[in-house]
């Protein structure tokens, strides 16, 4: 009577820690994934960025002519009279003046740490991952893999 209480009670918390699994780790490990991948599109905007401007130091270009998209595809054209300083979305809306070695050094700050921390982020939720899978191991007395 006791071994089927007991090994009720075991069932019972492996079910507890497969839900914490199924329920919070893997949405949240889904979830740092996707916003990972969405910081690398980004990413690429400010490598293109980056590219451009260090286009414009190496064509010596000091004011340009360009289309602007004003919303539903609709296009305009403009007249930058002086390209030294630009403006640079830093994100949550805000934009940022700044010199051309200013932006490529704010554009290679920024790819570093926030690749950096959505790393770290990942690894934690998996190790967390790997953590409970152990204690429902030992749980079942299972032989460690």
């Amino acid at each position: 009577m006791a071994m089927a209480v007991e090994a009720r009670l075991r069932q019972e918390k492996v079910k507890k820690f497969e839900d914490f699994v199924d329920r919070r780790l893997k949405p949240d490990l889904v979830n740092a994934i996707a916003q990972r991948d969405n910081l690398f599109q980004q990413q690429k905007t400010f490598l293109d960025l980056k590219k451009n401007i260090e286009n414009l130091e190496k064509n010596g270009v000091t004011s340009m002519r360009s289309m602007v998209n004003l919303g539903s595809e609709v296009y305009m054209q403009a007249e930058v009279p002086d390209t030294k300083h630009i403006f640079v979305d830093i994100g949550l809306g805000f934009h940022v003046e700044f010199t051309w070695q200013e932006a490529l050094q704010f554009i290679s700050v920024r790819e570093a740490r926030q690749i950096d921390e959505y790393t770290h982020l990942i690894a934690s939720i998996k190790a967390q991952i790997k953590l409970v899978c152990e204690g429902i191991r030992e749980l079942l007395q299972f032989p460690a893999e």
